[in-house]
């Protein structure tokens, strides 16, 4: 199914966005008493980066397709310490279709009772980015970032995806850009892009999502 793309605009604001409003950087959203995610190696165990999280009811005007539940929040975390300039973690994501823990998107079908979970208390890992607010668009704005939800394979320089992974979606595509406070560069300012099955995506399920970053 080709779905509509939806741009994303990313602005800092002041205060920063709310515990279980859409916002990229900052601290996660999580149920009380969950932990930040975590991911073991052959030098231990780190915590994943956290990219961003969608409230899916501020994004629901703009999902034309229905692709999306219409409430909850859409969380997403990966290996990216190293597009941030970190090399505490294991290299996780490159441009092959990565593993199944190289990112971890989570869904909270209510958005009630949610807490932030700062990372600074988590050990070792590295200061985070202050919040930035995410806001939605069917239009992408001239000279933007390429950050969108259900976008389309525009970077991919192939036909398809490698087997066996020909038929998978884009549910998330983070580009390179740069802050006051954070330089995320993925290799010669490419993309980052989560990847979802259709009949996932169907089903809700966000347990096997891959990423591939791609870059010219």
């Amino acid at each position: 199914m080709d779905m509509t793309p939806v741009y994303i605009r990313l602005t800092r604001t002041l205060p920063e966005p709310g515990t279980a409003a859409s916002r990229f950087w900052g601290s996660p959203a999580l149920p009380p008493g969950s932990p930040y995610p975590v991911y073991s190696d052959a030098d231990g165990v780190h915590p994943y980066f956290f990219l961003c999280q969608i409230n899916l009811e501020e994004f629901a005007p703009y999902d034309v397709d229905k692709r999306l539940p219409d409430r909850g929040l859409l969380s997403f975390f990966a290996k990216i310490d190293q597009y941030l300039g970190y090399w505490g973690g294991q290299e996780g994501i490159g441009g092959q279709i990565s593993g199944r823990d190289a990112v971890k998107v989570m869904y909270f079908p209510s958005c009630e009772g949610l807490t932030e979970v700062r990372p600074e208390d988590v050990r070792d890992i590295p200061a985070v980015p202050a919040g930035l607010r995410m806001d939605f668009s069917l239009t992408a704005a001239p000279l933007s970032d390429d950050h969108a939800v259900f976008a389309r394979p525009d970077h991919r320089p192939w036909e398809t995806w490698d087997h066996p992974f020909e038929d998978r979606e884009i549910l998330l595509q983070v580009d390179s850009f740069e802050g006051d406070d954070f330089s995320l560069l993925f290799m010669d300012a490419g993309v980052l892009d989560f990847l979802i099955s259709p009949s996932d995506l169907e089903q809700r399920r966000f347990d096997d999502v891959r990423a591939v970053v791609l870059s010219s």
